[in-house]
């Protein structure tokens, strides 16, 4: 079975003409592959080499986000034209045997920022190292879980049509709401950190120029949707709109909770990517593919429904706010009822910040028709604890804070 991409541990990514970190038609396809062919496809972690293996957060305060997220390919797959559907078969994810670990964060809120940053604004770090299928971290003591491990990021290159959508649509959104956010609520093209792979001159300069962000995810060709099920044994489905398809992969997890609520939030990893793929001649229109769709792999969690503590949240902010069927609000409420409840055993708010971003814990809306509360619900697995979170008692059982925190006398802006 041949490799596709590798990649250098010891490089940044922009350094790779193996990898390139922006949507763009024009980013030059690295390698071809046949319908039916298996490969290996290395991935670096989604900052390109960017953060370190040791007991400091400086590396994600300092992180600069408008070098992400460095994605293996675009692969041209023989014969896929646009109209096609591509079906990308996930045969195995593992991460590298040289670099058997991986990372969370909490950015900080002047620097990327994250779900709860209006109440953790700070830097803050775990390392994660595997053993197996299970992961454990000096950082989050008296934790241990196996990883449903899978790529955050897949997706097909937009045609220029799609891209100029994008990037239309996305720039009056700006324009309309930016003013009522405290943090950014899109990413505009920005040539500062673009990489377009193996692109050169007036290519790669209209690349860096044009190129869309890789952070959201898009109906268009899927990208950024961080889904935990897309692992071993997936199917999964995207529209073709260039010859080739020019496909892409990468953004490794370990292991993942629903919603990433950190940002970086799962247990970010270099790994190794075995798929396979098929082209669907016409299946855009033969499957309605107006955005990807998938079939998840038959690897289940190893949680049975009742091994769950299970915390719901409702549209009332933590300020009693009434908002309208707001489930943002809603889940959010529910991640900070599960950091009020984890307190009692000792743990800091960063560190079970990090953990429901990295353990596989289960989010859902509940309810989204009875009015004014859409209600929605986190599932936290009992079993990766080595003692038993059930008990009414509050007793500590984490000695210290472990999840290094640097850089509160840091303001900082950063662009992303």
């Amino acid at each position: 079975m041949r490799y596709v991409t590798k990649i250098d541990l010891d490089l940044p990514g922009d350094a790779q003409p193996q990898v390139h970190n922006r949507w763009h038609p024009e980013v030059p396809a690295t390698e071809t592959i046949t319908p039916g062919e298996t490969v290996k496809i290395e991935c670096m972690d989604w900052t390109g080499n960017q953060i370190k293996n040791d007991d400091y957060a400086d590396d994600i305060l300092h992180v600069d986000l408008t070098r992400i997220h460095y994605l293996s390919g675009p692969f041209h797959i023989e014969g896929a034209q646009p109209g096609d559907a591509l079906l990308v078969e996930i045969k195995d994810v593992q991460p590298l045997e040289r670099q058997p670990w991986g990372y969370g964060g909490v950015f900080h809120v002047d620097n990327g920022g994250g779900f709860l940053d209006r109440f953790y604004p700070e830097a803050a770090k775990t390392i994660w190292d595997f053993e197996g299928v299970q992961a454990t971290s000096r950082h989050l003591p008296h934790v241990k879980f196996s990883g449903l491990v899978h790529p955050g990021i897949m997706g097909t290159a937009p045609s220029a049509s799609v891209l100029n959508e994008w990037n239309s649509r996305e720039s009056s959104l700006k324009e309309r709401i930016q003013a009522h956010h405290h943090t950014a609520v899109a990413q505009l093209p920005n040539p500062k950190g673009a990489h377009g792979g193996h692109a050169k001159g007036d290519v790669a300069t209209k690349i860096a120029s044009e190129g869309a962000r890789t952070i959201p995810g898009r109906p268009e060709n899927g990208g950024n949707c961080d889904i935990k099920n897309l692992g071993r044994g997936s199917k999964c489905y995207f529209p073709v709109y260039v010859p080739g398809a020019n496909f892409s992969i990468g953004d490794l997890h370990f292991s993942q909770g629903d919603g990433e609520i950190s940002f970086c939030g799962a247990i970010e990893m270099a790994g190794v990517v075995t798929c396979s793929f098929s082209v669907i001649k016409d299946g855009t229109k033969e499957l309605s593919l107006k955005s990807p769709m998938f079939i998840a792999g038959d690897v289940p969690t190893q949680y049975g429904p009742a091994r769950y503590l299970t915390f719901e949240g409702f549209s009332v902010d933590e300020k009693g706010h009434q908002e309208f069927m707001c489930a943002t609000t809603a889940y959010r409420q529910a991640c900070i009822r599960a950091i009020e409840y984890l307190r009692r055993y000792g743990y800091s708010d960063y560190q079970i910040y990090m953990l429901l971003s990295c353990a596989p814990i289960e989010g859902h809306i509940a309810g989204i028709v009875d009015v004014p509360n859409a209600c929605t619900t986190l599932s936290l697995p009992m079993d990766i604890f080595d003692f038993d979170i059930r008990r009414v008692e509050a007793k500590s059982v984490v000695a210290s804070d472990c999840a290094y925190v640097k850089g509160a006398s840091h303001k900082v802006i950063y662009e992303f």
